[in-house]
């Protein structure tokens, strides 16, 4: 069963919700370039420049990956994390150099848009290639933040393990939040500076443009981030053939680089889907023909507002507790199955038997993931149709605006808390630490209290932060 979740949830789920973000912000971009008469007499090859950004990194990510498989192979567990970090940042290197050609060569020298800030404004072809390297070197950022902590070759995931010595599972919870709180940071400084760039520069354009340049590195982010959970397979795989330690060890190595690239790639995830929001925002904007901005102190706007900032809060509470009641029901279908035949515990049960208990399990899980996610997906999309509908527009530019602010910091603080617990669970495993009590391993108390942790931090970095996203 967990094999099966780490295929439809880091797999399969991230690879929708990063596919939905490139495909929302080629909209918006589109949808703004076709209200402009300059961009429409300048023809196709103007009008079509957001699809060229994804079309060079789709070519520059193909070509990047043989440095992995031919010019620089990994030779050693060690080298693992350092060679997916390489991708990532020759593809964002390339993938600017391609911007600023693309710029150059299809757009016109000068061309007039319609905005959100103001009604019209003027824009050029470097100040395109600013914005969409902006969005592409601010991805890069966040994604090497994001790293630093979830990695256990860093000091904030050691803290975290340390503190499974001094305080259980009660610091451990403690310290893990903390560190969730403190990525936030740095990555929205990022997010903020990129916004504002390309804001200044080109309004709502420069702002989907920028989403274009955070993505345009996708098949790359999707390669990291779909690297971890086969690893994890591998890992389940060999433990449930019973296979030798050191083949263990080696998956479990493994899989703690895969955890660091696939938080990675829910930063890429994060990230973009924050300057997705405010694109598509301002693209709503600009269809609606308002060109004298939105004021946030109005009355309506500002007590919506503040409501959306609580949409995160109301929807993750609901998620988290999915998880909960969906892993209780399981357990209990365990223990009776354990209850009734003793042969399961003992491993001689028949094949058939084990393979009805796994499928018993699996729908469970799977009946309980569409069953409970009913009621979160109807806040979503209820909560701006019932704004709108009884309040109007300015509400929802309320509502809209404070998800889009609580949201973002939510989303990273619960990705990386949950990567940070997990890594710091592989720490102590891995006995990579000099600390006598840490170096022990499985089995002991600061084991189980990391344990406690990876636990907590499932629901968090699997289900509630990315499902913020989306």
């Amino acid at each position: 069963a967990d094999n099966v979740g780490d295929n439809v949830g880091d797999v399969a789920g991230m690879s929708s919700d990063l596919f939905g973000s490139f495909a929302e912000s080629t909209c918006a971009a589109l949808v703004i370039a076709a209200s402009a008469a300059d961009m429409r007499d300048a023809g196709w090859s103007a009008l079509l420049f957001p699809a060229t950004i994804s079309a060079a990194g789709i070519v520059i990510c193909m070509l990047c990956s043989f440095v992995a498989t031919h010019v620089h192979p990994v030779k050693s567990k060690a080298e693992v994390e350092p060679a997916l970090k390489l991708q990532l940042i020759l593809t964002s290197i390339l993938s600017v150099v391609s911007s600023i050609f693309l710029a150059y060569w299809l757009l016109p020298a000068e061309f007039t848009l319609k905005g959100v800030a103001q009604a019209t404004f003027t824009a050029t072809p470097g100040n395109v290639a600013i914005c969409v390297s902006g969005g592409c070197l601010g991805g890069l950022a966040i994604g090497l933040v994001t790293e630093y902590y979830t990695s256990h070759s860093y000091a904030p995931v050691r803290e975290v393990a340390m503190s499974c010595k001094t305080g259980g599972a009660a610091t451990n919870i403690i310290y893990g939040l903390a560190l969730g709180y403190l990525s936030a940071i740095v990555p929205v400084f990022i997010l903020s500076g990129i916004i504002f760039t390309a804001f200044t520069l080109c309004d709502t354009y420069g702002v989907a443009l920028a989403a274009l340049g955070m993505l345009s590195t996708l098949a790359t982010g999707l390669t990291i981030d779909g690297y971890g959970p086969v690893c994890d397979n591998a890992g389940g795989i060999a433990e449930m053939s019973e296979m030798e330690e050191e083949v263990r060890e080696c998956t479990d190595a493994l899989d703690a680089a895969g955890n660091t690239t696939a938080a990675i790639g829910k930063g890429f995830a994060i990230g973009s889907a924050a300057l997705v929001s405010l694109a598509l925002y301002g693209a709503f904007v600009v269809r609606l023909g308002i060109d004298t901005g939105v004021n946030v102190l109005e009355p309506l706007t500002f007590s919506f507002l503040l409501l959306g900032a609580m949409l995160p809060y109301w929807f993750s509470a609901m998620t988290m507790k999915s998880v909960g009641e969906a892993a209780g029901a399981m357990v209990t279908e365990v223990k009776r199955q354990f209850a009734e035949d003793s042969r399961l515990m003992a491993g001689t049960a028949p094949k058939d038997v084990v393979a009805a208990g796994r499928d018993k399990c699996i729908k469970i899980s799977t009946e309980a993931s569409l069953r409970e996610m009913v009621a979160p997906s109807a806040l979503v999309m209820l909560a701006p149709l019932v704004a709108g509908t009884f309040f109007g527009v300015y509400a929802v530019f309320g509502l809209l605006t404070g998800g889009l602010v609580s949201g973002v910091q939510l989303a990273i603080s619960m990705s990386n808390t949950g990567g940070a617990w997990d890594n710091a669970k592989k720490f102590i495993e891995q006995k990579l630490s000099d600390d006598p009590e840490l170096k022990k391993g499985k089995g002991t108390d600061v084991h189980k209290a990391a344990v406690v942790g990876d636990t907590v931090g499932d629901p968090l970095k699997d289900t509630s932060g990315p499902a913020l996203n989306i």
